[in-house]
């Protein structure tokens, strides 16, 4: 019986207890989930591209692409003569499309990986690990874009660079040796200097003193140095013009230069070709910016009204030096205020690019009639008096007007999330490593690119060939019929 009487004395409690343990074990859970919610809605969200970043940078690649097909092409063969103007076409088409495919392979992970100082790595070599949900970071925190389309934007400035080269041994130059330097060039030359002067970790990683100086070990040399180039002062023009005059000094004159009249075969070509350029570089400018934002804006109008004065500069100067316009020198101006408010577009106020547009019109003005003559080199389409000069000029120029107190946009201090204090004096020593390093590099990479496919098979085409135009005798074919 006592058994019995504790039996049932412990299942009355349990029955009268059962509906507070029911009613407890619901409110724990929910409690347990409250907290999951709370540390879920704490958790930042990844970034997810913003639909007008992407459409801008897709529209802003297409344009570079009109710039190389059928913009440049067109601005070169213009320009020489009838004879040669298929070759012109078909060496700035082939480069730009033999370099696409080499930056899909190779280039995209050498110059935008973490590497050294000089050259990145073999991660994301033929594209490895790319998606399409890979991102990359702009130049602002939080801000992504897909990396596909990032990469096709970096493509495009790899594949006109070495295009920009061929102006300056235009008639002359085996088809041939064109491409396997422009294989060699784009190795040695463009990927190294694109990593030295645009990679590093993204505005992300700098969220201390102690993690801006993590990252700064694997950016490139010259973005430690601080110097700035928004969209290819150095990489594109300096790299290209140094090239190109290299280039004309190996390989020689043209049969006749300076004792047979070789003037253009069509202005008309050329004011074409140059007027998509024109257009056309306002996605290598303000592409650059990476987002659809105010600096996009900046550097839009910034390009426009470098290019106004430059046009306008040089014009003036011809008319006053040699008593008559000429719509070579219209264009002539033109491209030159493109190259030098390249590397200054988003970084120097409204201002700033009109006097480096006026600048640019009449030191590049100087750079084809004056140094060429000095040099006595055939850069046959002044390439290196446009870009290479007004590279330089505009390179040097940035130090200077990106300054706030001359309407620019300084520096900007990724840690601190604000503005930065800008030293001229500073600025300017880091803008000449800039310039001074692709000066350098690009000479010693092309002397040696030229002088190996010389000993090999050889750079020229034979005096016959010259004589008789590229187009027939390279291609077989007439650009045009009478």
């Amino acid at each position: 019986m006592k058994r019995l009487f504790v039996f049932a004395t412990l299942l009355l409690a349990i029955l009268f207890t059962a509906p507070a343990w029911a009613e407890e074990a619901p409110a724990a859970a929910a409690a347990v989930t409250a907290v999951a919610d709370t540390a879920a809605a704490a958790a930042p969200a990844a970034p997810v591209p913003n639909k007008g970043d992407t459409a801008w940078l897709i529209t802003a690649a297409l344009l570079v692409v009109m710039m190389a097909m059928p913009g440049l092409g067109l601005f070169y063969g213009g320009m020489v003569r009838t004879k040669n103007m298929l070759s012109v076409l078909m060496q700035t088409m082939v480069v730009f499309c033999l370099l696409g495919v080499l930056w899909a392979a190779y280039g995209y992970s050498l110059t935008f990986t973490d590497g050294n100082a000089f050259i990145g790595g073999f991660d994301k070599l033929f594209m490895k690990g790319v998606t399409p949900d890979s991102v990359v970071g702009t130049f602002t925190k939080g801000v992504v874009l897909p990396e596909y389309i990032f990469a096709a934007f970096q493509l495009t400035f790899a594949a006109i660079t070495p295009a920009l080269i061929v102006g300056g041994f235009a008639e002359r130059i085996k088809f041939s040796a064109v491409l396997i330097f422009a294989v060699l060039w784009f190795t040695f030359s463009y990927i190294p200097m694109a990593h030295m002067v645009w990679y590093w970790a993204g505005p992300d990683a700098f969220t201390s003193a102690e993690a801006a100086e993590k990252a700064g070990e694997f950016a490139g040399f010259l973005f430690n140095k601080g110097a700035l180039d928004f969209a290819g002062g150095t990489v594109v023009h300096i790299n290209a013009g140094i090239a190109a005059l290299v280039g004309a000094l190996v390989i020689g004159p043209r049969i006749g230069y300076r004792r047979e009249s070789m003037p253009p075969h069509s202005l008309t070509m050329t004011m074409v070709g140059a007027s998509l350029l024109f257009v056309g570089w306002f996605g290598f400018n303000v592409g650059s910016s990476m987002e659809a934002g105010a600096t996009a804006g900046l550097a839009f109008f910034n390009t426009l009204v470098a290019t106004c004065a430059a046009t306008v500069a040089w014009t003036v100067a011809e008319a006053l030096l040699k008593g008559k316009p000429s719509m070579l020198g219209a264009v002539s101006g033109a491209i030159a205020g493109l190259v030098v408010i390249t590397p200054a577009c988003g970084l120097v106020g409204p201002m700033g690019a009109i006097v480096m547009g006026f600048l640019g019109g009449i030191v590049c003005y100087w750079g084809v009639n004056g140094l060429k003559r000095m040099l006595g080199v055939d850069d046959s389409l002044d390439v290196f008096g446009v870009h290479g000069v007004g590279g330089i000029l505009g390179a040097l120029l940035t130090g200077v007007f990106a300054s706030p107190e001359l309407g620019g946009a300084g520096v900007w201090d990724y840690v601190a999330n604000a503005p930065g204090v800008f030293d001229m004096g500073n600025q300017m020593i880091a803008q000449a490593w800039g310039v001074g390093t692709a000066v350098l590099w690009s000479g010693v990479v092309s002397y040696v690119a030229f002088k190996l496919i010389d000993v090999t098979i050889g750079l020229r085409v034979s005096p016959d060939d010259e004589r008789e135009g590229l187009d027939i005798t390279t291609h077989g074919e007439s650009a045009y019929h009478t």
